[in-house]
């Protein structure tokens, strides 16, 4: 797919240093659960440089090397760095996974999820919900850090703005991380409230970057485009963008943000024979991946978002997100009319899940106090038992 040749500035940024690491292209792929597997991430590593994060993976189901926790964290031979987030509530468990990680040689690079919104992990006080109890939020960094510094492993940590605007953490715990040792923090704009809703508050970012200083500070929400990512640059002053909901269906905004960060206008602006065609890779590296049943099948929520701003009609549609067989996409996708051009901003813009604000589900009485109670220590060991991922 070959972007639209054109000119611009010179590069935005310099490399994004983390750690040990450097990434050229200072763009971070966000862990998303059942889309950034290995045949996403191969996809999105076809189109630009940067640092693609696996699906987040539980520690408890980590130090267990569960089946799925294990599929989870493989990555292609020619992946580097190999990226894994990490997910947990317990100090010890954290530790002992990410020393497995690092140990074992499974992972380049371990980031820390702080920011997941969803009711079944912030009811149990995890994800968004965790960094307000302080204690805990320090203690499982320093575990992870601890645990991966010997290997000369780098921990980054991922979190949201808070529960809700009355209950912010972002500043606190990017301070908290930065003292524990982590080598970048990352900010999406948004509160646990808000869920994906609305429009992230990106001067936020900008204030996690005055208050941190010694450590890169990454933004994230709202980058549908590359323009998006520069402007988010521009305005807050951050080191780098986290990418998530954009890219779905559309693997190759990693080009733009590839040729926009180093200073050129060239764009990709597929026809939808080009687009069927990535489709038809996707499908086969996901049947590769996990076989035709599942691996179709999970195809399924990507084509509305592949397919978005071009005319497809609605019954043609409705049939792709029913596949059930690799020939059947095939006999779909030739009922397309393949010679449509990119449909401009048809294609652009929001994607993937939005809904609206909703009150946090927490623990009761959990923000009574910053610290926590032996009650809540009970509820947190359920935490990580009611979440996917391995």
């Amino acid at each position: 797919m070959t972007p639209t040749p054109g000119t611009g500035p010179a590069a935005v940024l310099p490399p994004l240093r983390i750690g040990p690491l450097t990434v050229e292209t200072p763009v971070v792929l966000a862990p998303m659960a059942g889309i950034t597997n290995r045949p996403f991430r191969r996809l999105c590593r076809e189109h630009g440089a940067g640092l693609y994060v696996a699906e987040m993976v539980t520690s408890r189901a980590l130090v267990e090397r569960t089946p799925e926790s294990l599929r989870i964290i493989r990555h292609d031979d020619d992946e580097r760095p190999r990226s894994v987030q990490v997910y947990g509530v317990d100090p010890a468990t954290v530790g002992a996974a990410v020393r497995i990680l690092a140990s074992e040689d499974l992972a380049d690079h371990v980031d820390l999820n702080f920011g997941c919104p969803v009711p079944k992990v912030t009811r149990k006080g995890g994800g968004a919900a965790l960094p307000w109890k302080r204690d805990l939020f320090a203690a499982i960094v320093r575990a992870a850090v601890d645990a991966a510094a010997p290997h000369g492993v780098p921990v980054t940590v991922k979190m949201r703005t808070g529960i809700d605007a009355d209950h912010l953490t972002y500043l606190e715990a990017g301070l908290v991380a930065q003292d524990a040792g982590v080598a970048a923090v990352a900010l999406h704009a948004r509160s646990a409230a808000e869920y994906y809703s609305g429009t992230a508050d990106w001067s936020a970012i900008a204030r996690l970057k005055e208050t941190v200083t010694r450590i890169p500070v990454l933004g994230n929400g709202d980058i549908w485009s590359a323009e998006d990512a520069l402007a988010m640059v521009a305005q807050t002053g951050c080191d780098g963008v986290v990418v998530g909901r954009g890219c779905q269906g559309r693997p190759w905004l990693f080009a733009d943000l590839a040729a926009a960060f180093h200073g050129s206008a060239a764009r990709v602006r597929p026809g939808l024979r080009e687009v069927a065609e990535v489709i038809g890779r996707h499908a086969d590296h996901m049947v590769t991946e996990f076989g035709e049943v599942r691996g179709i099948r999970e195809m399924r929520k990507h084509m509305a978002w592949y397919l978005k701003g071009y005319v497809v009609g609605g019954e043609l549609r409705a049939a792709l997100g029913l596949i059930a067989t690799r020939a059947r996409l095939d006999e779909l996708l030739g009922q397309l009319d393949l010679d449509q051009p990119y449909p401009g901003a048809g294609a652009e813009g929001q994607r993937g899940r939005a809904g609206t604000p909703k009150r946090p589900s927490l623990p009761d009485g959990w923000l009574d106090s910053r610290d926590l109670s032996e009650a809540f220590r009970r509820e947190l060991d359920a935490a990580e038992l009611s979440v996917s991922g391995g």
